[in-house]
């Protein structure tokens, strides 16, 4: 049976040069691949934040989940199905633009492993305290 979020091989006109992304996944650069599908890559990041830290990347190169939905959906499927494999609890972030902390402008997603109190600050934690409403 088909996968019906299947799609073709990338169009190579969807790959850029000199994304870090693009060379690991089209031969270049180096990483540790625990997962090749034919859209995505599951890789280690260089710099994990927590040990289990995982990217789910597109092989198509988007420059976020807004850039083609249908993209988005399908690496989501594939980070959804890694992370089917990995104990415990996770989160998911994925970010559009340097202002929500992307680095890298290839679409991606960062499964994270978390556990109580491991003081690991999500990207949107600014370290402010909430004002309280009348103040």
């Amino acid at each position: 049976m088909r996968d019906p979020l299947a799609e073709p091989a990338p169009n190579p006109t969807k790959i850029r040069r000199n994304c870090p992304f693009c060379e690991i996944i089209y031969g270049s650069g180096d990483a540790t691949v625990l997962r090749n599908w034919g859209d995505a890559i599951a890789i280690v990041p260089l710099k994990p934040v927590v040990p289990g830290h995982v990217l789910v990347i597109s092989k198509a190169h988007i420059q976020s989940f807004s850039s083609s939905p249908h993209i988005a959906a399908v690496t989501m499927n594939r980070a959804a199905e890694y992370a089917d494999t990995m104990p415990g609890d996770l989160n998911l972030i994925t970010s559009r633009g340097p202002a929500a902390t992307q680095s890298v402008d290839h679409f991606h997603l960062h499964l994270v492993p978390r556990a109580v109190d491991d003081g690991l600050a999500l990207p949107w934690y600014s370290g402010k305290r909430s004002r309280k409403a009348g103040r």
